[in-house]
């Protein structure tokens, strides 16, 4: 998510550039060949004054003495630029052009007709003004523009507009940037948001108000207020399913109450001490159902993580083992040796370990024999269930949740309960058939990526687990 956000940062400061130097390109050229053109245009006119000044000079003699003084007075002429070409032929001054550039003449000199023009010469231009004379004559005069005038100032008009363009960009992108920043700030607070919720946190909201929302996108608000929406709904969803939950498990109260008062009147006998003992339970189990349902999320109790797998499979054996003798099933429990920590609690692996031995006792026949035995590799621990029943039929029906084996009274809950246990530590679960006692077998892989520090009471209890044939 943060890649994405600065992706989408830098896209939009890449088209702020993009944007401004596009816009300056097509203003500041234009402005950088006018100003070369104002320039170019600047040096001819003086160029043009200066020869406006040897008119006066001109009108009244033709000595080339005189017009040699009358040029020295001038800048052009002071610094060599400046020429006069005589009637007859005769030049004043350093002349650049050659006789072939001038215009043509007759045998008076040149006329009135002829007009001021530019000729390309070494290192410039030649600027050539007529200028009449006396009886009707014309002198040329020729001043020249060498190209460093011609371009005066231009290079620091383009580095001025070169700064100009540089400071736009700068200044989009820092705009670009600031309004990146906001909707950024916002998207990742409605992400924030969302990875929170979908952690357990249900009361986080987006603000879509104050100085925390200012500056957000309306697109983004109208998210943030559809965030804000779902989490109510979520909110209300679950509170309506609690006590749904606490609604159907309370109804199990008279039933309950009835096999307790018929459990108290069997007498007495190992059959009649466990038929009390399992309502007591069953009891018990109803009741933290029923307060578990009613207690919002948020005020639960830390529950500790992990277990020990041997000691838990241990005592679920060992619990419906009494069933086992009744109906006359032979059974088998191995690799109780060494304790088999696991990231679980202890009640929700006892919940599965329940759930496989009960789909033993509910869906074969009476003296089917099972085994339990208990796997632990290096970073696994693998619970193996196996019976001598006519195996799965569909392995896929069997795990999906609400399909099940498809008999009476089973709501195929039993296995995905299973399932999403052994997910939840990044295992799996695997259906398939008992090399040993023929039927179904069922592994249940639960890894162990971290070690799991057991109780010093769970540490001591060691011994082996009951066997029985």
């Amino acid at each position: 998510m943060k890649r994405i956000l600065r992706s989408l940062r830098w896209a939009m400061v890449k088209a702020a550039i993009a944007g401004t130097v596009m816009v300056a390109l097509a203003f500041l050229i234009p402005l950088g060949l006018m100003v070369q053109q104002t320039a170019r245009d600047r040096a001819f006119t003086a160029a043009e004054r200066q020869a406006a000044a040897l008119g006066p000079a001109l009108a009244i003699t033709t000595d080339q003495e005189a017009i040699a003084k009358a040029m020295a007075s001038t800048d052009s002429g002071a610094r060599d630029r400046l020429a006069v070409h005589l009637p007859g032929g005769a030049t004043v001054g350093s002349a650049r052009t050659d006789n072939d550039q001038l215009p043509s003449t007759d045998s008076q000199g040149w006329t009135r007709t002829v007009r001021a023009g530019t000729v390309r010469v070494e290192g410039g231009y030649a600027l050539l003004q007529p200028v009449a004379v006396d009886n009707g004559r014309v002198a040329m005069v020729e001043v020249f523009v060498p190209n460093a005038d011609l371009s005066r100032g231009v290079g620091t008009a383009w580095l001025v507009l070169s700064g100009v363009a540089l400071a736009l960009v700068a200044v989009s992108v820092a705009v670009a940037d600031r309004m990146g920043t906001r909707i950024i700030r916002s998207a990742r607070r409605l992400a924030t948001a969302a990875r929170s919720l979908g952690s357990g946190n249900l009361t986080v909201r987006v603000p879509v108000e104050g100085r925390e929302a200012a500056g957000a996108p309306e697109e983004l608000r109208e998210a943030a207020y559809a965030f804000n929406a779902m989490a109510d709904r979520v909110v209300h969803l679950l509170a309506a399913e609690r006590e749904l939950a606490a609604d159907l498990s309370h109804r199990l109260r008279t039933p309950l109450t009835v096999l307790r008062l018929n459990a108290a009147a069997l007498g007495e006998g190992d059959a009649a001490d466990a038929t009390r003992h399992a309502v007591s339970q069953l009891e018990r189990e109803v009741d933290q159902i029923i307060r578990s349902a009613r207690r919002h999320p948020v005020d639960a109790p830390p529950v500790a993580l992990g277990c020990d797998a041997v000691e838990v499979v241990r005592d679920r054996v060992g619990f419906w083992s009494a069933l086992a003798e009744d109906e006359g099933r032979p059974w088998q429990l191995a690799g109780d040796e060494e304790p088999a920590p696991v990231l679980v609690q202890r009640g929700d692996l006892a919940a599965a370990v329940d759930a496989l031995l009960g789909n033993v006792f509910r869906h074969t026949a009476v003296g089917t024999p099972f085994a339990v035995d208990v796997v632990t590799a290096e970073d696994a621990v693998t619970v193996l269930v196996g019976d001598g029943g006519p195996g799965f039929t569909d392995p896929d029906a069997a795990i999906r949740r609400g399909a099940g084996h498809g008999g009476e009274g089973s709501t195929g809950l039993g296995l995905d309960i299973v399932r999403k246990l052994a997910e939840g530590t990044g295992g799996d679960v695997v259906l398939g058939r008992s090399a040993v006692l023929g039927g179904a077998e069922i592994a249940v892989r639960l890894n162990t990526r971290t070690q799991v520090e057991l109780p010093r009471q769970q540490r001591r209890r060691t011994g082996r687990l009951i066997r029985k044939d």
